[in-house]
């Protein structure tokens, strides 16, 4: 399996950031780790081999980012406005540092596929959603999509952009709605253990997706399904072959 470790300093960020490449060619994915995780932790977990077959036949190149969480979502010790502002710093990261290196990477522009588990499966979705002329679909698992679960209900216009289940209802932009249409977007979610929030915050951006005249695709496992990885690396290469055919 052909990997190569990156770390830049961004000027976005303002300090080093580090990326695992994981594969040569092929679809790319930007792989967003979960609540407060980093870059390293899909390997670790091993989620990179349950598809090795699809990296190594360069069907798939994985762009594993890390997170921001603590600085952003999880910054319960000041103001929510200062997380969700740092947000828009971590935006900028991705959209202006790691989506070029990825176009470089390849040599190409092609469109970018956003996944992740827990938190990164938020990330995924909402990059998505703001970005889909970058973003061509998202593979969720087990996700939040509404800042509410950490900020309560303080609302500014950084945490309402950054909501799906917030601003979504209120899009009627046909540029992004005809986007979303045409992409791929998986989500998935148990019914177990710890997947409460998550469980109905799915079934909320599914049936707001309907109204809107988008069609994911949305499974729901069963109630031996718990948030943990032990199911993820059951459910990442099942999409995974979903998408890539």
């Amino acid at each position: 399996m052909h990997r190569e470790y990156h770390k830049w300093y961004s000027n976005h960020i303002g300090r080093d950031m580090e990326i695992l490449v994981h594969g040569h060619s092929g679809l790319p994915f930007i792989i967003f780790p979960s609540s407060s995780g980093r870059f390293f932790d899909f390997e670790n977990r091993k989620m990179f081999d349950t598809v090795s077959d699809m990296i190594d036949n360069g069907q798939v190149v994985f762009f594993s980012v890390d997170s921001l969480d603590d600085e952003t979502w999880h910054r319960y010790n000041e103001h929510p406005s200062a997380g969700a502002a740092r947000h828009q710093d971590y935006d900028n990261y991705i959209i202006h540092e790691v989506v070029p290196f990825i176009h470089n990477f390849l040599q190409n522009s092609d469109r970018i596929f956003a996944s992740g588990a827990s938190m990164g499966a938020y990330h995924s979705v909402n990059f998505f959603l703001r970005h889909p002329d970058i973003f061509a679909g998202t593979l969720a698992l087990s996700g939040n999509y509404h800042i509410k679960h950490f900020f309560g209900d303080y609302m500014d216009e950084n945490v309402y952009i950054n909501s799906p289940i917030a601003f979504l209802p209120n899009m009627y932009d046909e540029w992004y709605l005809e986007k979303y249409r045409n992409s791929f977007i998986i989500i998935c979610c148990g019914q177990g253990a710890w997947e409460d929030t998550m469980l109905q915050d799915t079934r909320d951006l599914e049936c707001i997706m309907k109204d809107k005249g988008i069609f994911p695709h949305v499974e729901y496992w069963g109630h031996d399904v718990n948030h943990n990885w032990n199911w993820w690396e059951i459910q990442f290469p099942h999409f995974m072959r979903m998408i890539v055919k």
